[in-house]
């Protein structure tokens, strides 16, 4: 069995290397990691923040190597009650915020699958729209699972998604810490400059919010590693 893994930025992929014990490698021009749980063969890469890098990223690698299980692996934004940061998520249904298709993953392990994520490029902090999300069962958002799902049906690959809560979505005022980061997620120099001359009032949130994710980032790839895991 084959099984890849796709993480959306440098910092998610980081911590799936160190749970897997990857070791660095190519794929035809794509760079990715790879090693073995038991018999499983684990291969792993970035997608790059947002739909059109996760499309074509999964597009690339799903079409270079022959892959059994694709699994999206990092963090989300938590939405309603029901979460708080550090939480695990399975969902039973990933839906793309743009055409309304729903996806249902195929979670490895025997997980306790609950909640919607919903995935979009808009950075969703509208409080009544979070509302209306809760109250559709919504429980976090991402920006790429939806994209991976979609290249993942369309060439009957199965797919599973682990993310875990870093941050809520109604803890961000505005769209502003969007651009702080390149698409690859690594920290936009001029932006973050910018923002905190313009806002230092917020560096204690930024601060908090790079630990919150460093942790999650994580715990999904802990939790990766157990799905992956023999027996």
């Amino acid at each position: 069995m084959k099984i890849a893994i796709l993480a959306p930025m440098r910092q998610e992929l980081a911590p799936v290397v160190q749970a897997f014990s990857l070791q660095r490698t190519t794929i035809g021009d794509t760079v990715v990691h790879s090693g073995t749980v038991g018999e499983t063969e684990i291969v792993a890469t970035t997608t790059g923040i947002g739909m059109a890098g996760a499309t074509r990223a999964t597009e690339r690698l799903l079409g270079t190597t022959a892959v059994d299980h694709t699994m999206v692996v990092g963090i989300a934004g938590g939405v309603g009650p029901t979460v708080k940061i550090g939480d695990l998520i399975f969902p039973s249904t990933v839906v793309d915020k743009s055409t309304g298709t729903e996806y249902h993953p195929a979670h490895l392990g025997s997980p306790e699958a609950r909640g919607t994520i919903v995935t979009s490029d808009d950075f969703l902090v509208d409080r009544d729209a979070l509302d209306e999300l809760t109250a559709a069962g919504v429980i976090a958002l991402d920006m790429e699972t939806s994209a991976v799902a979609a290249v993942c049906v369309a060439r009957g690959c199965r797919w599973s998604v682990i993310r875990a809560i870093s941050d809520m979505a109604t803890d961000h005022p505005d769209a502003a810490v969007l651009d702080l980061a390149k698409p690859d997620g690594s920290a936009n120099g001029p932006a973050v400059a910018k923002f905190l001359l313009t806002k230092p009032w917020r560096i204690p949130h930024l601060a908090r919010l790079q630990r919150d994710s460093k942790a999650a980032a994580s715990a999904a790839a802990t939790a990766a590693a157990q799905a992956c895991a023999p027996g």
